[in-house]
């Protein structure tokens, strides 16, 4: 099992998207929708700009990874705010009305380049806990292993060998969160939908 932790510039409804009992990653962090299987952990951290105390904003458990753009064909995704793309004469093109990433070079880092849409992964998680606004830093002072490795993130950062200290921690952090609430999601997004461009920093580690 792998473990992935990374910063979060924008915390608006896009990513992750959190709807109906499910957490998706559909846009944003190519690499981690790329890399990331089933089982794996996810952990998304306000960036500094976000909150300079940087909350925990969710942690994932990946129970389903959908590639090749089967996200977007599938009408069961449709209505979900991070589709916010769709097959038309056999390209992906951004919806209309879709609130989320609207130029061409968002549509490439997204998805990658046609015919086949390296990036176009998706995970999926029913096993989550999504906190949002109501995020605290509270993980610092339980887990100071955890809190030296998303402090020293910097832009385009990535952890290359991590500790297995860190490892342990992240591991019992997961444990701590999933036992202090059954609830799957106890907070709403930071803030409301917009065009902000989310992808430009937003580094990410592995453990």
């Amino acid at each position: 099992m792998s473990i992935y932790f990374y910063k979060l510039v924008a915390d608006s409804g896009g990513a992750p998207c959190v709807w109906r009992g499910m957490l998706s990653l559909a846009i944003c962090k190519p690499m981690i929708r790329k890399t990331a299987a089933v089982g794996d952990l996810v952990f998304g951290f306000a960036a500094n700009s976000l909150s300079p105390d940087n909350r925990l904003i969710y942690v994932a458990r990946v129970t389903n990874k959908l590639s090749g753009g089967a996200y977007y064909m599938s009408d069961r995704y449709s209505r979900r705010e991070d589709c916010i793309y769709e097959f038309k004469k056999g390209t992906l093109k951004r919806r209309k009305g879709a609130k989320h990433h609207q130029s061409a070079e968002d549509l490439v880092h997204d998805l990658g380049r046609p015919p086949s849409y390296p990036r176009a992964n998706v995970l999926l998680s029913v096993d989550f806990r999504y906190f949002g606004g109501a995020g605290t830093a509270q993980y610092k002072s339980k887990f100071p292993r955890v809190k030296r490795a998303v402090e020293l993130l910097g832009r385009g950062h990535r952890v290359q060998r991590p500790s297995t200290e860190l490892r342990e921690q992240l591991l019992a952090m997961a444990d701590w969160i999933w036992g202090s609430s059954t609830e799957k999601v106890i907070g709403s997004p930071t803030s409301a939908s917009s065009d902000r461009i989310c992808h430009r920093v937003g580094p990410c580690g592995t453990a």
